[in-house]
């Protein structure tokens, strides 16, 4: 099963050239930084050359950090005041992965529409609430092509997705991983498909969680069209017998020729269990 870790590594490592796009993934222990942290690790973001901040989600199960005048929202404030543009994460059950391993057919779906009702209405209350200059939502729900394996899946997924992104006033983003189900072609068709919704799809590379063989991954990413954005993971996860998963700060790989570019330095998903 599927776990999330997450370490504070925001701004570690980049180079000057670095990513316009920059992956957080929120958690309550870091309501501990101060406005002035939080100001100078928005400052260093964008003098490296970050242009956007993607936040994983606004509220995870019955956590909303604080609300509109919370610690998040507050150090999204301050990620503003610095240049950043804010593609803002909406509702993520903390018992996904759970349920969609245990979930197919008419319960799968419906279960999708409920947490899509969910981000919907999270997006209403951080537009309501927040006030943040919002540029773009972003959908927690991870996609993988092993709950995705399925052609019928796909389309029930892509006929959700379609009557969602319709009530959204703002971008929508949403990324996927690769566990080697669906062939490197099949998973392209798959992206774009979804893209084609006007969707922003981000295509998380594996380089950090090591699902996948060097080459194999290489094969995937070489499969995707120009319009897929490539999530680098920025971090390495040493592994020794009996010991929990861990991440260390790594120097994201060089960009590639033509996909949009993020940077995830803060998120370690430890292979499925499959």
């Amino acid at each position: 099963m599927r776990r999330l870790i997450a370490v504070m590594l925001l701004v570690l490592s980049l180079q000057a050239s670095a990513d316009e796009h920059l992956f957080y993934q929120p958690l309550n222990r870091d309501a501990q930084l101060s406005q002035e942290q939080w100001r100078s690790r928005w400052k260093a973001s964008a003098a490296q050359g970050g242009k956007t901040l993607i936040v994983q989600w606004s509220a995870y199960g019955d956590s909303d950090f604080g609300g509109a005048r919370g610690w998040l929202a507050n150090s999204l404030r301050l990620a503003h005041e610095q240049g950043l543009q804010l593609v803002l994460g909406l509702y993520m059950d903390a018992a996904y992965y759970q349920r969609i391993d245990a979930l197919d057919g008419a319960g799968l779906a419906a279960y999708w529409k409920a947490q899509l009702g969910n981000a919907l209405a999270q997006q209403r209350k951080v537009r309501q609430d927040w006030q943040l200059p919002v540029a773009g939502w972003y959908l927690p729900m991870e996609l993988d092509d092993l709950h995705f394996h399925s052609a019928d899946r796909r389309q029930a997924l892509y006929t959700q997705l379609q009557a969602f992104n319709r009530r959204l006033d703002a971008p929508l983003h949403i990324s996927a991983f690769s566990t080697g189900r669906l062939s490197p072609a099949v998973n392209a068709r798959w992206l774009e498909q979804l893209a084609s919704l006007n969707v922003q799809v981000w295509w998380h590379d594996g380089a950090g969680s090591g699902r996948l063989a060097p080459l194999v991954r290489q094969s995937y990413l070489d499969a995707l069209p120009c319009s897929i954005g490539i999530v680098n993971e920025a971090f390495r996860q040493p592994r020794a017998a009996g010991q929990p998963v861990r991440a260390v700060a790594a120097q994201p790989p060089l960009r590639s020729a033509c996909h949009p570019r993020a940077v995830s330095t803060d998120q370690v998903k430890p292979p499925k269990r499959l």
